[in-house]
């Protein structure tokens, strides 16, 4: 499946520092280190609906990682996968009367524009569930070689109690995880389950529903397995970074986690560490797709929003925070990207090597966007109130706003 454009980028002078990243599965910040390159995998949208400011908050925190490990010289092999065959996507085709297909690419090609638009640097393969059929159904079977799963009723159950790392991803205890996965997705109460937290990884045909040919039978994957078939497909065991919403957490990403060392036969992990992103909440809800609580990033921009500006509302807040879109957080960050624009685009300015320094420093301790937006605030507040000093000074800012956060400014 094709990304979107990439967006250039220039390289700054000197080198950026290592990134030091809060890992869920520890609690701690770590300092990650790749080796020349750095491999991370996020789970991509579904299909059904636009993307809204929650998708692009997330995509948004792993563009920075992207741009941070850039800048301090390693090369990214970034994989985002598009789950673009789900109960959600089917209902919504019903619903509307069109074909899910249809209705699962016009959706990807919104996200991929919004992205462009967003300047969010593309993965190296964004990846369809469909396209990818074949390999998850060899995952699969590689699971069941393993005696690690069951059938029932044509359905094919990964079993909880052959994965001894259970529980590791996360931390939750049963309970928690009983009641969480009953609210995402799974089916604790389902009758004949050896264990209610077994997780569906095939599931048969049904009526009407689009399947295809497996050694057990037509169906088609569960969610869990699509993320972790294809992530251990095109990056292997013990990636860099694994990332998304921190409401996948569990069951996703505990559940993914589960399944690649099984199918890789080995007890280590998954990923070196796992980033999880705040979520972002409309009305004092959590803003999403099934509650149609939406403020989608392709409507602000037909209604003539600087995607800029877009950008610095967003990363405006710590990735890890949750907060609340409010109506006057896009009008507040268009004049914070007027001031920012007007400071750059001056003949001469204070020096801008010091600020380049704070908002590698910034970045590099766990994404603190905030932080670094307040250095560049300081930085065009100094050259607006005093338009005097290097003439090289606004292109720099221009460049290293560009590179680091992503913020097209104009170039000379």
């Amino acid at each position: 499946m094709r990304s979107w454009p990439a967006p250039d980028i220039v390289r700054l002078p000197g080198n950026g520092q290592a990134l030091r990243v809060h890992d869920t599965v520890s609690g701690t910040l770590r300092t990650t280190s790749p080796g020349p390159t750095a491999r991370m995998y996020v789970c991509g949208i579904t299909p059904y609906d636009a993307a809204h400011l929650g998708h692009a908050f997330t995509y948004l925190a792993f563009d920075l990682v992207n741009r941070v490990w850039r800048d301090a010289g390693h090369q990214v092999d970034y994989v985002q996968n598009t789950t673009d065959i789900d109960d959600p996507l089917l209902e919504r085709a019903a619903r509307d009367g069109v074909d899910w297909r249809a209705l699962a690419e016009r959706e990807i090609q919104v996200f991929r524009d919004d992205m462009a638009a967003l300047r969010v640097l593309p993965p190296r393969a964004y990846v369809g569930v469909v396209e990818s059929m074949d390999l998850i159904v060899e995952f699969i079977e590689r699971i069941r070689s393993r005696g690690a799963c069951y059938d029932l009723d044509g359905d094919v159950y990964f079993s909880a109690a052959a994965a001894p790392g259970f529980g590791s991803v996360s931390g939750l205890g049963r309970e928690e995880m009983l009641r969480l996965f009953a609210e995402r997705g799974g089916d604790p109460q389902r009758p004949g389950k050896k264990d209610p937290l077994d997780w569906l990884l095939w599931r048969a045909e049904r009526p009407g529903e689009p399947a295809w040919d497996s050694p057990f039978g037509r169906g088609r994957p569960g969610w869990h397995v699509e993320c972790s078939a294809i992530s251990l497909h095109e990056l292997g065991m013990g990636f860099d970074l694994n990332g998304g919403g921190d409401d996948l957490v569990f069951p996703h990403h505990e559940m993914g986690a589960c399944e690649a060392r099984c199918a890789s036969a080995t007890d280590g992990p998954q990923a070196l560490a796992y980033a999880h992103v705040g979520m972002v909440g409309l009305d004092g809800e959590k803003m999403s797709k099934s509650l149609g609580n939406l403020v989608f990033v392709s409507g602000l921009r037909a209604e003539g929003a600087d995607p800029m500006a877009v950008r610095l509302a967003l990363l405006d807040h710590h990735y890890r925070s949750a907060w609340e879109w409010t109506a006057d957080a896009l009008p507040a960050a268009g004049e914070r990207l007027a001031r920012w624009r007007a400071a750059a685009a001056l003949p001469a300015g204070p020096d801008a090597t010091p600020l380049l320094a704070r908002v590698r420093a910034a970045l590099a301790d766990d994404l603190d966007s905030p932080a670094a937006l307040a250095a560049v605030d300081a930085w065009a507040a100094a050259a607006l109130a005093a338009p005097e000093g290097g003439a090289a000074a606004p292109a720099l800012v221009r460049d290293l706003v560009d590179t680091l956060l992503g913020v097209d400014l104009g170039r000379s």
